[in-house]
């Protein structure tokens, strides 16, 4: 028997072991799972922390270029599962017709769907000018406020030890921090009625990627006759695939894959 592969897309400020929870989960299920790193990342947390450089220069052209020739590889065409950067990523693919479906989780908006308030804007910058290249490191004050800001302070702590990561700067130039345009790369074919079904999941006390930005990627979809739905968590934040209360995400989304048709092993 086939057994569907999944391929999990993290964020940015986190390393691609952030998945490891959600990767054992579904491993335990039947699913062929695969966590790839973006290109050039370090392979664990403190690799990525003590070399930051291995990332100066990537840009979010790279990042998805990068995932599409993974996608491509595959012949199972693999369910595409992205949080923040990769759930933008992932809706870039599925809009190309790659995948047998998506899930952005928090995802870092497209289109013409405005970034979050200036304030999230500003820190993710607030190191260095725009212009300069090197990476941009969170604190674990600026992690707690923007991405674990739904936990405690020990839970947060220790989210951040074990996941945090620094962010290449021209990626987060390239999706609009601190500029005011967007690489022409942040675009997904929303109005493809071809693609494979698609869920967009928000945290509702998101600070990094607001609730409201997330809804507002949602209704982009509403031109097209391809499944599209959105989950709203409750007193959720953009922790929300990393934290305590990752298990009742990640079981919502495999309800949902089996609503699809979407099994472990494909037909």
């Amino acid at each position: 028997m086939i057994r569907t592969p999944v391929v999990f897309i993290h964020g940015a400020w986190l390393h691609a072991v952030s998945w490891e929870s959600w990767a054992e989960r579904f491993t335990a299920q039947g699913f062929d799972v695969r966590t790839p790193g973006w290109p050039g990342e370090p392979g664990t947390v403190r690799d990525a922390r003590q070399r930051p450089e291995a990332l100066r220069g990537l840009g979010l052209g790279a990042v998805i270029d990068h995932y599409e020739r993974l996608v491509r590889e595959f012949d199972t065409p693999p369910v595409l599962i992205g949080h923040g950067v990769g759930g933008l990523v992932a809706q870039c693919l599925i809009g190309e017709g790659l995948g047998r479906a998506a899930v952005a989780l928090a995802p870092t908006p497209v289109n013409d769907v405005p970034l979050p308030a200036s304030q999230a804007r500003s820190w993710c910058l607030a190191d260095g000018d725009a212009g300069d290249d090197e990476p941009v490191f969170l604190s674990a004050e600026q992690f707690r406020y923007g991405i674990a800001n739904t936990v405690g302070v020990e839970e947060s702590f220790r989210l951040y030890e074990r996941y945090a990561v620094p962010a290449p700067r021209r990626l987060l130039v390239d999706l609009g921090c601190g500029t005011d345009t967007r690489h022409a790369r942040a675009r997904a074919d929303t109005g493809n009625t071809g693609r494979g079904p698609l869920l967009v999941v928000s945290g509702q006390e998101d600070r990094l990627v607001p609730d409201s930005v997330t809804r507002a990627v949602y209704r982009l979809y509403g031109d097209s006759t391809a499944v599209s739905e959105l989950k709203q968590f409750a007193d959720r934040g953009h922790s929300l695939v990393v934290d305590s209360g990752w298990r009742t995400v990640a079981d919502h989304v495999l309800a949902w894959l089996a609503v699809q048709g979407v099994g472990a092993f494909a037909n």
